[in-house]
C-alpha cells in the first residue's frame, strides 16, 4: 500500500510540474513581446489625427488598446484620466473575475484529477490559481521594459500579505496556534528567497544562472513539501494522513457540534425580542446593501457574461447550450490569436483552391462556426462526468490563462499611461495600485476564513503564495530577459523605493518568525496590530519617497 501511494504521488507530482511548465510556456508566446524600439513616453505625439485609429486593436497589435495615444486624441486631460481610471478598474475586475470564478476552480479540478494532496496542491496549482494576477502582472512588467514596476509589485504584494493580511487575521482570530512544521518551513524558505533577491538587486545586475536559480529554488521548496508530505502520508496510512492539512478532523467537527445551541421551550420572551431587534437592524441596512449589489452587478455581469462566452465551464450545474456552442466557435480563434507574435490572424493562406487566398482567421472561424451551430442544434446536456473530463478542464485552463495574461499586460500599459500623465515613477505604481488591486482578494478571503474559525488555514496561505509569485513569476521574467543578453548580465537599476520594500518585507517575515516562535507558535492579537502598523508605515514611507525623490 505504501509503495502504491508513493508511486501515485510521484506520478501526479510530475504531471503537475508539466502543467506548470506548459502554463509558463503559453504565457511566453502569448504575452506582449519585448519592444524593439524604445517605448514612447510622450502622450502628445506630433502626428496628425490618423494616429487615433491606432488606439484600436489589430491582428498584429501586442496590446488591445494603445493607452498612450488617448490624451492626444481626446485633448482633455481630465477626461483622459477619467477614461484611464475606468479602464484600470475594468482590468482589475476582469482579472479578479477570471481568477476567482474560472481559473481557481479549474486548477482545483485539475488538482482533483491529479489526486494531489492538499499541501502539494497548495504549493503548485492552487498557489498559481491564487497568485495568478500577481504572477502575470510582474512578468508583463519586466517583459515590457519596466522591471522596477514588476519587482515593486511583487515586493509590495508580499508585504501586503505577510504584514497586513496576517495582521488582520491575527486581530480577528487571535489567539490561535499554528502548526510549527509548515509555519517554520514556509516562512524560512520565503525569508531565504527574499534575502537572495535582495543581494542580487544590490549588486545591480543579474545573470542567467541566478535567474534560473530563483525558479529552481521554488522547485526545491516543492521537493521539501513533497518529502514532508510523503513522510506524513506513509506514516499515517496513505492519503488519509493528510486530512489534517486539508480539512477538519473528527475531533474538530465534534467540538464544533458541541458548540452549537438548539432553541428549546425555555427560550424567554426577552431573547425573542432581542432577536427581533437584530432583525430590524439588519433591515435598516438592507436598503444600502441592495443598492450596492445592484451597482456591483451592473458592473460585473457584462464581464461575467463575456468570460462565459470564451471560457468553457467545468460545472454541470452551470452548463448552457448557448454558452457551450459559442465556446466551440470562439476558443479556437482566441487560441490561435495568442500566437500572434509568430503568425497574424490576417495571414493569407492558399487553401484548397489554387491562387485563392484565405485569411487564417476565416479558415479557423468557419469550421468552428459550423461545429458550434451543429452542437447548438443537436447537442445534449453532458453528464457531470463528461463536464469534468480532462480535455474540457484543460481548455478552460488555457482560456483562463489567456485572459489573465492579456489583462495583466493591459493593466501595466494603462498604469504606465497614468504614471506618465501624473509624472509618477513606475515603481510607485507597482508598490501601491498594482499590489493593492492584485492582493485585495487575499485580504478578504483570508479574513473570511479566519472569521469562519480556521485561522491556521488562513495563515498557511500567507507565505507560500507570495513566494511562488516572486520565485516563479518574477523569476521566469528575469530568466527571459537575462537569456536575451546572455552571457552578459541584465542590468537592474537602483531605486531607493525598492530597497525600502525589501527592508519592510524582511522585517515582517523575521518578526513573525521570531515572535510566533517565542510565544510557542501562538499568534497574539498584539502582534497583529504591530503588523498592521508596520504596513501603514511602509505605505507612508513609499509615498514620501515617491514625493521627494521621484
Amino acid at each position: 500500500m505504501g509503495s502504491f501511494f508513493q508511486t501515485t504521488v510521484v506520478k501526479n507530482t510530475l504531471v503537475s510540474f508539466f502543467l506548470l511548465l506548459t502554463l509558463l510556456f503559453f504565457f511566453l508566446i502569448s504575452s506582449t513581446p519585448h519592444p524593439i524600439t524604445p517605448r514612447q513616453r510622450s502622450l502628445l505625439p506630433n502626428s496628425g489625427s490618423e494616429l487615433c485609429t491606432s488606439i484600436l486593436p489589430s491582428f498584429t497589435s501586442p496590446t488591445l488598446l494603445n493607452y498612450s495615444l488617448l490624451h492626444r486624441c481626446i485633448g482633455s486631460r481630465a477626461l483622459t484620466i477619467s477614461i484611464l481610471f475606468f479602464f484600470l478598474t475594468l482590468h482589475f475586475t476582469f482579472l479578479i473575475q477570471t481568477a476567482t470564478h474560472h481559473f481557481s476552480p479549474t486548477v482545483s479540478t485539475l488538482s482533483t484529477h491529479l489526486r494531489l494532496s492538499p499541501s502539494m496542491g497548495a504549493v503548485t496549482l492552487l498557489a498559481l490559481g491564487n497568485g495568478a494576477p500577481d504572477v502575470f502582472a510582474s512578468i508583463a512588467a519586466v517583459r515590457s521594459g519596466q522591471p522596477r514596476t514588476g519587482i515593486g509589485a511583487i515586493l509590495s504584494a508580499g508585504t501586503f500579505v505577510s504584514a497586513l493580511v496576517v495582521g488582520f487575521v491575527a486581530v480577528y482570530a487571535a489567539p490561535f496556534v499554528v502548526d510549527p512544521g509548515p509555519f517554520i518551513r514556509d516562512v524560512f524558505f520565503y525569508l531565504l528567497a527574499v534575502l537572495g533577491l535582495f543581494s542580487v538587486y544590490l549588486s545591480a545586475e543579474i545573470y542567467l544562472w541566478q535567474a534560473l536559480g530563483f525558479v529552481g529554488f521554488y522547485f526545491f521548496f516543492i521537493g521539501v513539501v513533497f518529502w514532508m508530505d510523503l513522510g506524513l502520508g506513509l506514516g499515517s496510512g496513505g492519503v488519509g494522513g493528510n486530512a489534517g492539512s486539508g480539512g477538519e478532523s473528527q475531533a474538530e467537527i465534534d467540538v464544533t457540534m458541541d458548540n452549537l445551541t438548539i432553541p428549546t421551550e425555555s427560550t424567554t420572551v426577552l431573547e425573542i425580542r432581542g432577536t427581533m431587534s437584530s432583525i430590524d437592524e439588519k433591515k435598516s441596512r438592507q436598503g444600502f446593501c441592495s443598492s450596492f449589489r445592484r451597482v456591483s452587478r451592473a458592473w460585473e455581469d457584462p464581464i461575467s457574461t463575456f468570460l462565459k462566452l470564451t471560457i468553457p465551464s467545468t460545472s454541470s450545474s452551470k452548463w448552457s447550450r448557448f454558452y457551450s456552442s459559442v465556446n466551440i466557435i470562439l476558443c479556437p480563434l482566441i487560441i490561435v490569436y495568442s500566437f500572434r507574435s509568430f503568425i497574424s490572424l490576417d495571414h493569407q493562406i492558399v487553401f484548397l483552391i489554387p491562387e485563392a487566398h484565405f485569411s487564417l482567421w476565416s479558415i479557423i472561424l468557419f469550421p468552428s462556426l459550423f461545429l458550434g451551430l451543429a452542437y447548438y442544434i443537436h447537442g445534449n446536456a453532458p453528464s457531470k462526468k463528461e463536464m469534468m473530463m480532462l480535455p474540457v478542464v484543460l481548455i478552460s485552463f488555457v482560456m483562463s490563462v489567456f485572459w489573465i495574461s492579456t489583462m495583466a499586460g493591459e493593466l501595466l500599459n494603462c498604469l504606465e499611461a497614468i504614471g506618465t500623465i501624473f509624472n509618477l515613477p513606475p515603481a510607485l505604481l507597482g508598490l501601491t495600485v498594482l499590489a493593492w488591486g492584485n492582493s485585495a482578494g487575499d485580504l478578504f478571503a483570508d479574513v473570511a476564513v479566519a472569521k469562519a474559525g480556521q485561522p491556521g488555514m488562513a495563515m498557511s496561505g500567507c507565505f507560500a503564495g507570495p513566494m511562488f509569485n516572486m520565485l516563479v513569476g518574477l523569476g521566469t521574467a528575469l530568466v527571459i530577459e537575462t537569456s536575451r543578453v546572455h552571457p552578459e548580465a541584465y542590468v537592474l537599476r537602483f531605486h531607493i523605493s525598492i530597497v525600502v520594500a525589501f527592508v519592510f518585507l524582511l522585517s515582517s517575515l523575521m518578526g513573525s518568525l521570531l515572535v510566533v516562535t517565542w510565544f510557542r507558535f501562538r499568534v497574539t492579537r498584539s502582534w497583529g496590530f504591530c503588523l498592521v502598523g508596520l504596513y501603514l508605515i511602509f505605505t507612508a514611507t513609499s509615498l514620501a519617497i515617491a514625493r521627494f525623490s521621484g
